[in-house]
């Protein structure tokens, strides 16, 4: 009885630890216009200040897709670079292809290396119950 109490403690100090060392992941949703992309933008590049680490998914859909458009800009300019400097530190973006057929947009009209999924809330509430991304909404 006494090593299977010992094992158990070495293990849930193995747990413990592993849980310190898991990569944190969140999804940011983006369904508004371009003031909500503004300070998403912004938001995911403070969090990538103080956790380099973390895995990121920006999800756009309805208004959320203008800024990842070829040519989008805000008062700081175009969106483009930005999006890209962040897909170089491994953000992804993604753009709900429901959005597309509704508002009539093709794919060739966003920023390469946007990615599409099928429904941008079905990926939103896919990556937080199957995949434990937290939710943050700028």
């Amino acid at each position: 009885m006494r090593f299977a109490a010992k094992l158990f403690a070495i293990l849930v100090l193995f747990l413990a630890g592993s849980a310190a060392w898991a990569q944190e992941k969140a999804v940011y949703h983006f369904d508004g216009g371009l003031e909500q992309a503004t300070k998403g933008l912004r938001n995911i590049n403070n969090h990538l200040e103080v956790d380099s680490k973390a895995k990121l998914i920006a999800v756009a859909h309805a208004d959320g897709v203008d800024f990842l458009m070829e040519g989008a800009r805000d008062r700081f300019g175009p969106f483009d670079a930005r999006v890209q400097d962040l897909m170089g530190k491994g953000v992804k973006f993604q753009v709900c292809e429901i959005t597309l057929r509704n508002r009539k947009l093709r794919k060739d009209q966003f920023i390469l290396g946007v990615e599409f999924v099928p429904s941008g809330v079905v990926q939103i509430t896919h990556l937080q119950q199957k995949e434990g991304y937290a939710y943050l909404k700028p």
